[in-house]
């Protein structure tokens, strides 16, 4: 890209394969954030538009049972699309009579579509509506096709359309704006039918679900489905069209402009009908998308730009899919999807099952278009500080050195860590200080038990790895600590000071708990050895300590 939001490489593939049989009812991005004026907006989107409509009900193999509005679907989506005060398409290709679903005849109408002069603002629009499968290829990768009119059952790989093909064919238009949704059964239900071999295949894949085809990740910046996974795509007589298409199409006479621009984009669409036929299938059928780009820019199916709209926010990452975006510490809605909201400073938090997995305050502005996952991202990046304030013991081992050397000390203190600071993010540095003081007795070799004051000083620094669980964060590795110490003995017979100064090695381990996006309760204990020289000899000793605290993430 050379100017932000002026260029955009987004592939869009509307494959909507309606349901079969006769019964009446059947993700890593990257984003570009700006901010654009309603001039710049307006150059953005020059360019004209065009679509290839196909629509396939009839077949020639009794294998693949004849759909009932396939065509139809075509020739509603193409109405939207060529509608001036809609869509307003420069140019909609609908081919769904049986002479021009072979194919041949499919393969023929996207030359000629690759044949035109593009521009690199033209937007290109491929919608297929039909039946869907699987089959191995001639390296005998799984991979999805499309069941074209004389598509045989027992030759799907050498007379169906990869989906590989279609999208080589994609790559050789001159537009950069090829929009490419996907909205296909995946299981071998619905419009889905499976050879025998890939059938059995399946059944023998052990899991929820049969593996994924090589096109499921597919190159496109954008691929909208009509059904997840393991789901089938539905008609509906009460609809009279694929249901998923029968939204998709009501979303482009405005309903879906979601942020208030004038324009309804690919994803606003796709949203608009994702709900919709979640709600009306019940919950049986979820539209799904993925992303492997997405600009600044987004593809435009109906309306025209005439002001910035309100700032967005989305995901579609599989990663982050059955949260609950909350806005102020309201509900917006449950991911993928995206959500319009006012501009200004936003507190965001993604919520799943009563646990908070991020929440932070964003400065959102008119025209900006955020991914949930980039916003995550840099919040986990921006936060590798941590600053605490800790207290608790700290003690020799031995019994004998707590009586004549010095007794378990009370420490306060105050600790910052640096995460992924050395080997490439991988080990954490912590630095620590914490003080003591106190008034005891301690048994010497003159004066039986003496009261002696003490006060202590340790610095120590902790170098490790560290391990999250959510909320749980496990961290240790080895520790080297410098200790002032300090003891004044106060009898008649002997008044004296007595100090010195060490360095220990040792180890440390310590466990925190994630109470919200920034603040955290830490658990830290440490085990040292060190020549301690007391009373004129040198003592090997072990210490130990545990520090308790809680900590501010920044």
């Amino acid at each position: 890209m050379n100017r932000p939001g002026l260029h955009v490489v987004l592939w869009l593939c509307i494959l909507v394969l309606s349901a079969c049989g006769a019964t009446s009812a059947g993700e890593k991005g990257r984003t570009v954030r700006v901010r654009l004026d309603s001039a710049q907006l307006a150059s953005a989107h020059e360019g004209e538009r065009h679509a290839l409509l196909i629509g396939i009900s009839q077949y020639d193999d009794e294998s693949w049972n004849d759909l009932r509005f396939p065509g139809k679907d075509a020739e509603d989506l193409g109405r939207a699309l060529a509608d001036p005060r809609r869509g307003g398409f420069r140019s909609v290709t609908v081919l769904s009579r049986p002479e021009q679903t072979t194919r041949a005849a499919v393969l023929e109408a996207l030359r000629a579509l690759a044949a035109k002069p593009w521009r690199p603002k033209d937007v290109v629009v491929i919608y297929v509506s039909g039946h869907g499968t699987l089959a191995r290829d001639t390296r005998g990768d799984l991979q999805r096709y499309l069941v074209m009119r004389d598509t045989r059952f027992r030759d799907v790989q050498g007379t169906g359309l990869e989906m590989a093909a279609l999208e080589r064919e994609l790559e050789n238009l001159g537009s950069r704006r090829r929009v490419l949704v996907l909205a296909t059964c995946h299981s071998g239900t619905g419009k889905s039918l499976l050879p025998p071999s890939v059938l059995d295949e399946l059944e023998r894949t052990k899991g929820a679900f049969p593996p994924r085809p090589l096109e499921e990740e597919s190159r496109a910046s954008l691929v909208l489905s009509a059904s997840d996974w393991g789901e089938a795509a539905r008609e509906d007589d009460a609809l009279g069209n694929d249901i998923y298409t029968h939204f998709f199409v009501e979303a482009l006479d405005g309903r879906g402009d979601r942020n208030g621009d004038g324009a309804v984009s690919a994803t606003e669409a796709h949203d608009w009908a994702r709900r919709h036929t979640w709600t009306y299938t019940q919950g049986r059928q979820r539209p799904s998308v993925r992303m492997t780009e997405v600009g600044a820019d987004p593809v435009l199916l109906s309306g025209a730009l005439t002001q910035p709209g309100q700032p967005e926010v989305f995901s579609y990452s599989p990663r982050l899919e059955g949260f609950t975006l909350k806005v102020d510490g309201v509900d917006a809605g449950e991911l993928p999807g995206g959500v319009a909201l006012p501009e200004g400073k936003r507190k965001l938090g993604l919520h799943k099952g009563g646990e908070t997995l991020w929440e932070d305050t964003v400065a959102l502005r008119s025209g900006e278009r955020r991914a949930l996952d980039a916003l995550l991202r840099e919040f986990v990046e921006g936060h590798k500080r941590t600053v605490s304030l800790e207290a608790g013991m700290l003690g020799f081992l031995d019994a004998r050195s707590r009586r004549e050397v010095l007794p378990s000390t009370v420490l306060v203190g105050a600790g910052l860590r640096l995460d992924g600071l050395l080997l490439e993010q991988r080990l954490d540095v912590g630095v620590d200080v914490s003080v003591g003081q106190g008034h005891q007795s301690l048994r010497l070799d003159v004066g039986g038990n003496v009261p002696v004051r003490h006060r202590a000083v340790m610095v120590g620094v902790t170098v490790g790895p560290s391990w999250e669980w959510g909320r749980l964060s496990v961290s240790t590795g080895p520790r080297v600590a410098a200790l002032w110490l300090q003891r004044s003995f106060q009898l008649d017979l002997l008044n004296r000071d007595e100090s010195y100064l060490t360095v220990w090695p040792g180890w440390m381990a310590g466990v925190s708990w994630q109470l919200s996006a920034r603040w955290v309760l830490e658990a830290k204990g440490q085990l040292l050895w060190a020549y301690v020289p007391m009373d004129g000899r040198t003592r090997a000793v072990g210490f130990g300590g545990l520090m308790l605290g809680g900590g501010y993430r920044f």
